[in-house]
């Protein structure tokens, strides 16, 4: 089903939903008249949605079909019936892999995102050529502790609606150095629609340990490591790459697809075209 199509840098990017195992997903495209290069596919952090590729879409589908997916319960996809783990949502991916019949393709992830992409590649490992991954954390048990403490709970909604407010001050302590307060507010409508879902990607990601999986992906992987929650215990990726890099960007925080989206495509294309 096909929805809005959204004129947003170079090419437009369309809203339409594909089925998957756990009902409908919500997939944001762009398509380019000529394709170029392989097909990217780029998963999102948690709580949010595909939202946060939007801009990126229209300038990385210049060259290739983007397809950023609502992970399921987030956005606008179904939900699972009960919490997943990262391999289920991998394995959801893999439907919009197979629905948009990409024989070969490129991942791009970000936080959970970025875990959903190493799974997807174990699961994948013939049809996953190259990994992005923004942001890669190795925790300490300390900061895995204060991680379920502080994002692994439910925001149970209050009749004042100081849930919300707390919701949004989560999001505001760790916005980019570039986002304005409309920019949050153009995204905090799929921070607060996972309900009492909320939680469970970060819970699955967090359950989800990189020194026991990542060493089985062959694929070349690329690191971005911004200037966000995680840049600490993302520093600590590099011994577990087989075939990879880390790339400091201090300069940048969340918001950087939005307000560094070109200098960003060139970082990416150089990795996955050379």
């Amino acid at each position: 089903m096909k929805g809005v199509l959204l004129m947003i840098g170079n090419v437009p990017v369309e809203r339409s939903y594909v089925d998957g195992g756990y009902g409908q997903m919500h997939v944001r495209v762009a398509r380019p008249e000529k394709p170029t290069s392989r097909p990217l596919m780029c998963f999102h952090l948690s709580p949010i949605s595909g939202i946060v590729y939007e801009t990126w879409l229209g300038e990385i589908g210049r060259d290739r079909v983007a397809v950023a997916p609502d992970t399921p319960g987030y956005g606008m996809s179904d939900a699972p019936d009960r919490p997943p783990t990262i391999a289920d949502f991998a394995r959801a991916h893999g439907d919009v892999m197979n629905a948009f019949d990409f024989e070969e393709v490129d991942l791009m992830g970000y936080h959970t995102g970025s875990k959903i992409s190493v799974e997807l590649a174990r699961q994948h490992p013939d049809r996953v050529k190259h990994l992005v991954l923004i942001s890669a954390p190795v925790y300490t048990e300390e900061e895995l502790a204060k991680q379920y403490q502080d994002m692994g709970d439910v925001t149970a909604p209050q009749e004042d609606g100081s849930h919300l407010l707390r919701m949004w001050n989560g999001s505001w302590n760790w916005r980019g150095p570039e986002q304005t307060p409309a920019d949050l507010m153009r995204k905090f409508p799929d921070i607060v629609q996972g309900g009492d879902k909320k939680p469970w990607g970060h819970r699955a990601a967090f359950s989800y340990t990189y020194p026991e999986t990542i060493g089985d992906v062959e694929a070349p992987i690329l690191v971005l490591n911004t200037n966000d929650d995680l840049v600490v215990p993302t520093r600590r990726i590099a011994p577990y790459l087989k075939n990879g890099k880390v790339l400091e960007l201090p300069q940048w925080g969340h918001g950087f697809l939005d307000y560094h989206t070109k200098e960003t495509a060139e970082i990416v294309r150089n990795f996955l075209d050379n």
